[in-house]
């Protein structure tokens, strides 16, 4: 029997039982849409992992106070970095290209009859180009501001809309903590980074931060970037040496700071991101194996159904091999046919995802779109459809045809 022709019949048997096909494809038509749109979902929250740590800066390292130890106990956590120790990595660490020491804590801003709950920030001018903040109106504080302890601040654009909506903030006052501030500038947007929004902050000068608003004589973090081709590990290592000897840190004795690579972090995050992913497209496959399963169950329900047709087959000639291809193929069609169903849906919630938080959550987040999920989904459609209808198939083949005529 043609090829062609056993498909033809395969598709009036699965349009004869529309109900009953589709129940048995939907196994698979769940299986491959949910695989698609998990490994598509695992794709976007790497890309945005990838994005947001990008957009902290390149070549970036992080430095925190820790607990200090002592005696095998740990103590609470102490605020021992200082400005002499941000200057000190810059002297003696000659990888290092800028630091930017931070303060920050948050405060009410207002302007006029609008306030808002932001961070406030003190640094450094080399902050915006460390931390790769792009000033889109007006402009950035400068050295000579810092050490006058101007009263000038750069906004983050939710910030600026915040307070101000569509009015042009730069050259107003703003009030934090009693005292005015002149807005100087609006940083460019980033987006929302999960945990913590960049857009939403102000940017105020390292003193006039720490000695009118905060009241900090030491510092919170220091961000450094090191030059490219660097190795890292060297670096974090020649950091940490160099802040050992500014705190007086005896041999043996644990640091009172950590020292991250943020790339680490965001590799990390990116992996945990894949393995969950993985685990989530595994769950899903389940259905495939259901909807295998399924198939063959109608298979073993059809070739009881046309016995008689198969006796009168192989009584006019037909082989054994004739109806085992013919079953089989049956069952392939009916598995692809979900597949290809699958990805249609899979593909559609893709785009309908991509849609909602596009127009409703700011794009915050996106699925990437793959190809080759949409391939796997159609082979393992069908190995599935081969895998499961293998067995019917090869029971219609072996039937013995005259039980089979005989069979009412």
């Amino acid at each position: 029997m043609l090829i062609w022709t056993i498909i033809r019949i395969a598709f009036k048997s699965i349009a004869a039982n529309k109900l009953r096909s589709f129940l048995t494809m939907l196994g698979i038509i769940i299986g491959v849409a949910a695989v698609i749109a998990m490994l598509a979902l695992g794709a976007g929250t790497k890309a945005k992992v990838t994005e947001s740590v990008k957009g902290m800066g390149s070549n970036l390292l992080m430095v925190r106070p820790s607990s200090r130890w002592g005696g095998g106990v740990s103590s609470a956590a102490r605020q021992d970095l200082t400005l002499e120790d941000a200057d000190a990595i810059l002297e003696q660490v000659p990888v290092v290209e800028m630091v930017s020491p931070e303060a920050s804590s948050r405060y009410q801003a207002k302007y006029l009859n609008k306030n808002s709950q932001v961070s406030v920030l003190a640094e450094a001018p080399t902050y915006f180009k460390v931390r790769n903040f792009v000033v889109e109106y007006g402009r950035a504080f400068t050295e000579s501001e810092v050490n006058q302890s101007a009263k000038v601040a750069v906004l983050g654009s939710k910030t600026a809309a915040d307070l101000f909506g569509d009015l042009n903030p730069v050259g107003e006052q703003i009030k934090v903590k009693g005292i005015n501030f002149i807005v100087i500038g609006v940083t460019k947007t980033k987006g929302d980074q999960g945990w913590y929004n960049p857009d939403d902050q102000i940017v105020v000068p390292l003193n006039t931060g720490m000695n009118q608003l905060m009241g900090k004589e030491n510092i919170d973090s220091i961000y450094l970037t090191v030059k490219d081709g660097t190795d890292m590990q060297e670096a974090i290592e020649s950091v940490s040496a160099v802040l050992r000897r500014q705190h007086k840190i005896q041999p043996g004795r644990g640091d009172d700071f950590t020292v991250r690579n943020l790339q680490e972090i965001a590799d990390s995050l990116a992996e945990v991101s894949q393995v969950f992913t993985l685990l989530l497209a595994g769950v899903a496959s389940i259905s495939l194996l259901v909807g295998g399963i399924g198939i063959m169950n109608i298979m073993l329900v059809t070739v009881t159904e046309r016995t008689r047709e198969i006796g009168i087959r192989k009584a006019l000639g037909a082989r054994p091999f004739d109806l085992l291809t013919q079953f089989l193929l049956e069952a392939v069609v009916v598995s692809l046919t979900g597949g290809i169903l699958g990805i249609t849906f899979g593909i559609g919630s893709i785009f309908l995802f991509n849609y909602v938080m596009a127009n409703y959550f700011d794009g915050a987040f996106s699925a990437i779109f793959q190809v080759w999920p949409v391939v796997l989904a159609f082979c393992f459609s069908f190995a599935v459809g081969v895998f499961f209808g293998w067995y019917p198939a090869r029971k219609a083949a072996a039937m013995d045809p005259i039980d089979a005529l005989r069979y009412e």
